[in-house]
């Protein structure tokens, strides 16, 4: 039995609030259909229930699903809602519903549906198609399904919020973020408040949390925001996020304990900013042109913390796998420290980096030189190195002072009152107008991550904030 909840007027008569009948099944399809414009809250607790009450959902409407696991399917959400009137499937309670084996949803001829509070412990994980425009998926759990990515996306104005993703061992990412056709992408994809957990494939590559992209994808404009999300132990890949679009804007995550590293892989003119980013191999690398990458804090990694990439071609123009030389980017405003060199100029390939600008960074080398590489018509100004040779950073592009730096409570680097980093920037950098912390920076802007203020609100983020238990 389908137990419908409803609120409608009939014949000029109103219905008060509560379950208002219960439809009989008849042969997998309900026997007859509730009408009228109220939405309705349909309470089912099997999967031939489950495609029933779906087969019949409009605009509104919201069905639940009793807590137990569902190894038929994959059922489908056939009917679209509208932006104002989703289409709500969600378990009961949350995670107390388990897709298993072919069990799970088809959002083919969907839109605007959210998909709220399951457990996708299944064979394929779960796709959102180009059609299915306006999907959000919130406070799921994706456990490491055998296919190839646990979720993908493919449809424009989809939110990815909320969720958890877990203890993959198998080659395959946990998001990955396509598009229609061979070369488009999906616009304007919010990736937020998210846990991403123990990824723990061993192979050499195709182990990504997050894969935004793709090589013949990178020049599709994306407008995609990945903001707010915790990745702990992001080991399944050298890159826990990696960007293979163009115009993507990555700000706010937490990186810890992790191999992978923020990479701008392939594609242009994207912001990287305010990330936190500790131990581990963490750090972020970048190739392609145009990006802006400031106010990140990355501490304590055995590999570079910053890498500016060089390439096998200058600028890519055949959506090809080649290294697309890190040209024309703004690397400023930054706290980077490691046992490695922080500042990595690949210029080992056939063309090194070019015209890119590096400003007002703390630079904590811990011992090791600062500076590893080179390239052509590099840009300098009001760096603070400190702990460590220059390595190849040519004189002038740096002062040698001790910041006076401490560790807050939290155990990042933040500047003390007496620290030579205040007020000392000299590089105006519209880009810049907030520190890591989001507080405004006046025009005297200090060195580094931090605006030096008593109160320091940034914290790495915990798994308290992020999956589907967080605020």
């Amino acid at each position: 039995m389908v137990r419908i909840v409803r609120s409608h007027r009939k014949r000029g008569v109103l219905v008060a609030a509560g379950v208002v009948g219960l439809l009989a099944i008849a042969g997998g399809q309900l026997a007859s259909a509730a009408t009228g414009a109220t939405p309705r809250t349909f309470a089912v607790s099997s999967a031939a229930q489950l495609s029933a009450a779906l087969a019949q959902a409009q605009p509104g409407d919201r069905v639940e699903v009793a807590a137990g696991t569902y190894a038929t399917g994959p059922i489908r959400v056939p009917h679209p809602g509208t932006a104002q009137a989703p289409i709500t499937v969600t378990a009961a309670t949350i995670g107390q519903v388990r897709f298993t084996g072919a069990g799970g949803l088809d959002l083919t001829g969907a839109a605007h549906v959210v998909v709220q509070g399951f457990v996708f412990a299944n064979n394929a994980g779960l796709t959102v198609p180009g059609s299915a425009t306006g999907t959000r998926i919130t406070r799921d759990t994706f456990q490491g399904n055998p296919g190839g990515a646990d979720l993908t996306v493919a449809a424009s104005d989809t939110e990815v919020d909320h969720d958890t993703f877990e203890n993959r061992t198998a080659v395959g990412v946990y998001l990955q973020v396509i598009g229609p056709g061979a070369h488009d992408m999906a616009q304007r994809v919010h990736v937020h408040q998210n846990y991403f957990f123990n990824h723990q494939f061993k192979g050499a590559n195709g182990g990504e949390s997050i894969r935004f992209g793709l090589s013949g994808r990178q020049h599709a404009v994306a407008n995609g925001l990945i903001e707010n999300n915790l990745f702990d132990k992001a080991d399944g890949d050298s890159e826990a996020i990696s960007v293979k679009s163009s115009n993507n804007v990555v700000r706010y995550n937490t990186i810890i304990n992790s191999r992978g590293t923020i990479s701008l892989r392939h594609g242009w003119n994207s912001l990287v900013e305010g990330n936190i980013l500790i131990g581990g191999t963490t750090g972020i690398r970048f190739f392609g042109n145009n990006h802006v990458i400031i106010n990140n804090l990355v501490e304590d990694t055995t590999g570079p913390a910053m890498e500016i990439g060089g390439g096998e071609v200058r600028d890519d123009t055949t959506s090809g796998t080649d290294h697309d030389a890190a040209d024309h980017c703004l690397v400023a405003f930054n706290t980077l420290s490691g046992s490695d060199n922080v500042v990595w100029y690949e210029s080992s390939k056939p063309f090194p980096p070019s015209d890119d600008t590096l400003a007002d960074n703390i630079l904590l080398g811990h011992g090791q030189p600062i500076g590893k590489g080179t390239g052509s018509a590099l840009h300098f100004t009001g760096n603070i190195l400190f702990d460590a040779a220059a390595g190849s950073l040519p004189a002038g592009a740096f002062r040698t002072v001790d910041p006076r730096l401490v560790r807050d409570a939290h155990g990042l680097f933040r500047p003390t009152a007496t620290s030579p980093v205040i007020g000392a920037a000299t590089g105006s950098f519209p880009q810049v107008t907030l520190d890591i912390d989001q507080q405004v920076r006046p025009a005297a802007k200090d060195v580094g991550a931090d605006q030096f203020n008593a109160a320091t609100p940034a914290r790495p983020l915990t798994p308290a904030d992020v999956g589907p238990n967080a605020p």
